[in-house]
């Protein structure tokens, strides 16, 4: 399993999860560059996305909807912040309505996600930081540590 660690700090505010590849760091940011590749790994299993817009660049937007497996649909997006190819960008990940209009009752995290040479292939490390305790509490209730593990680990199913 590429996940390695996964920690939660209330203290700051953060949830990092850790995972390593056994690929090159150009190849693991091409998944998250590629609508039709993130589509496969932006959702747990039996959550799967479907990418809508994709523009990852600084001020960008990308938009997703996870479908649910009764056919319940989530959407969300990321508002893009910065981006270092190919290795790292950041971006807003928030909870979004039918036509992808922010839930303000739901988080927003600022997320870092950040790809470096490690062991022959790549450690990606993603930080998402939320506004309060109770932000990240929310999201941990709705089971955000087993769902983006899970659908981390199914970058290796990409590489082979």
């Amino acid at each position: 399993m590429p996940v390695t660690d996964v920690q939660h700090d209330t203290d700051n505010l953060t949830l990092t999860i850790t995972a390593d590849f056994a690929a090159p760091v150009e190849r693991i940011w091409q998944i998250y560059a590629d609508p039709r590749q993130l589509e496969k790994i932006w959702g747990p299993p039996t959550y799967p996305a479907t990418v809508v817009d994709h523009d990852l660049t600084p001020g960008g937007r990308v938009t997703y909807f996870m479908t649910g497996p009764e056919g319940d649909k989530h959407a969300g997006y990321w508002h893009v912040t910065a981006l270092e190819e190919p290795r790292s960008f950041a971006f807003d990940d928030g909870f979004a309505d039918e036509e992808f209009n922010p839930n303000t009752d739901l988080p927003v995290s600022k997320n870092v996600f950040t790809f470096t040479e490690h062991d022959g292939g790549t450690r990606a490390t993603y930080v998402s930081t939320y506004a309060s305790a109770e932000a990240l509490q929310q999201v941990l209730d709705m089971g955000v540590v087993e769902g983006a593990s899970s659908a981390i680990n199914q970058i290796d199913g990409l590489l082979v």
